[in-house]
């Protein structure tokens, strides 16, 4: 599956609407967003029942500032509808396909009701 582009108008409808998303925040100045480009389209390529997403942070920076982005490139997993990843940097291939694994094996009603325990 291709990357979307995400607005601040359609963000929220993604997340809900898709079990597992993948967003990359990034702006066409940073080096190290365009050096991780082509590596996030690859791997987006591989998956095709999970949307990745990119937000160009200097287009959307009400939507940049709501997800609190500090720095870019920066990636956050949503999956049922909650954050499950939110991490400044760019990843190698290999890294972010192990990442979707973990997300993907990821029980996220046992781990909300795990971490209200743990409180």
């Amino acid at each position: 599956m291709a990357t979307i582009d995400l607005t601040g108008s359609d963000f929220e409808q993604t997340i809900i609407d898709n079990k597992i998303v993948l967003v990359d925040f990034w702006a066409e100045w940073c080096g190290p967003c365009k050096q991780f480009a082509p590596t996030y389209s690859a791997v987006s390529e591989k998956f095709d029942d999970i949307v990745f997403a990119k937000v160009d942070t200097e287009a959307e920076q009400q939507l940049a500032a709501a997800a609190s982005i500090r720095s870019i490139p920066t990636i956050m997993a949503f999956k049922d509808g909650h954050l499950v990843y939110n991490e400044a940097g760019a990843l190698p291939p290999q890294a972010l396909e192990s990442l979707i694994g973990q997300i993907q094996e990821l029980d996220v009603e046992k781990a909300i009701r795990e971490s209200g325990q743990a409180q």
